[in-house]
């Protein structure tokens, strides 16, 4: 286990490394900078050219990015292992890793509420059609599921606020300071992932319940309850986890519609205002956190397959 965890998170420091100099070449060699994106944004196209000039000298020496590009890299670098990366362009009172630190519990606790819910009901469906194989209650769910897999996150919103905002007026249609705010944004994600979620537990349940030692279980008297939520559900765990560990993690680093639509203040919005804005220290530093999450995501599921199944633990 100490070999394999030593070797992952070695390949894991030379991926992220490779991550933060593809991010930091591709941002450079995108056309314009902050202050164009700021000046174009608030319509002012036409300015004062010398005094452009001079703003953007100033703040390219206030920032580093008079210095070589190998020097402001490894100054980013060296912020991001200190944890220490200095004010964003767009919001100078603030330093990045308190965005972060701000940000990324939102974030998170609408991934873990969303897939908690996407599983809550997925579960039970793919167990209902793989056990009731080919009858109207596989095709239901299915049927079900196909509709929920369907449907974007986004459209599901905009209905989950004419019904329960603009209709009935129980929820607030934007927000994140009461419990009540965070409804309709576990909804759109949780409901949306519900189809793929119950389509895989579905096919690997019928699998696990065509294997020997599941007819043995049942000639053997066994419950309903010890045969297929003992014995059939943890080995169809395996399939599940791998689709499930990624969702979680890419809703972990935010997501821009959801998070806009509802006024989320997530990882989300931050990021996507830095990449329109050129917010060369908030994009670099986001790219890297979002590539650490998602590898250490794969990570934690790759542990778990031990933990589950005893013969990969071995292997």
């Amino acid at each position: 286990m100490l070999r394999f965890l030593s070797r992952r998170l070695g390949f894991m420091v030379i991926a992220l490394v490779f991550v933060s100099l593809l991010t930091f070449t591709l941002m450079h060699m995108a056309p314009g900078n902050f202050l164009d994106a700021k000046r174009i944004s608030s319509g002012d196209v036409s300015g004062d050219e010398q005094a452009s000039v001079d703003v953007i000298a100033e703040m390219e020496k206030r920032y580093g990015l008079d210095k070589p590009l190998y020097v402001q890299y490894l100054t980013y670098m060296k912020g991001m292992a200190t944890w220490d990366m200095g004010p964003s362009f767009q919001f100078p009172q603030l330093h990045i890793e308190e965005i972060i630190e701000k940000a990324f519990p939102v974030s998170l606790t609408l991934a873990i509420f969303s897939v908690a819910l996407s599983i809550i009901i997925a579960v039970p469906l793919g167990i209902l059609a793989a056990v009731k194989q080919n009858t109207v209650w596989d095709y239901l769910s299915m049927f079900l599921s196909m509709i929920g897999n369907s449907i974007p996150a986004y459209v599901l919103a905009v209905f989950l606020i004419l019904l329960f905002s603009l209709k009935l007026h129980w929820l607030p249609t934007a927000g994140w300071t009461e419990p009540r705010h965070v409804i309709m944004p576990v909804l759109a994600l949780g409901l949306g992932s519900v189809g793929g979620i119950a389509r895989y537990m579905r096919t690997s349940m019928v699998e696990a319940l065509r294997q020997d030692y599941i007819a043995a279980a049942w000639a053997k008297g066994g419950s309903f309850t010890k045969v297929v939520l003992g014995h059939a559900l943890r080995n169809s765990l395996i399939p599940l986890i791998t689709v499930v560990g990624p969702q979680l993690a890419r809703l972990m680093v935010g997501t821009v519609f959801i998070e806009s639509m509802f006024r989320v203040p997530g990882l989300g919005s931050y990021f996507t205002l830095a990449a329109n804005t050129r917010d060369y220290p908030l994009l670099m530093t986001s790219s890297v956190f979002f590539a650490f999450v998602i590898m250490a995501m794969n990570l934690v599921v790759d542990l778990m397959y031990g933990f589950l199944d005893p013969r990969i633990r071995f292997e």
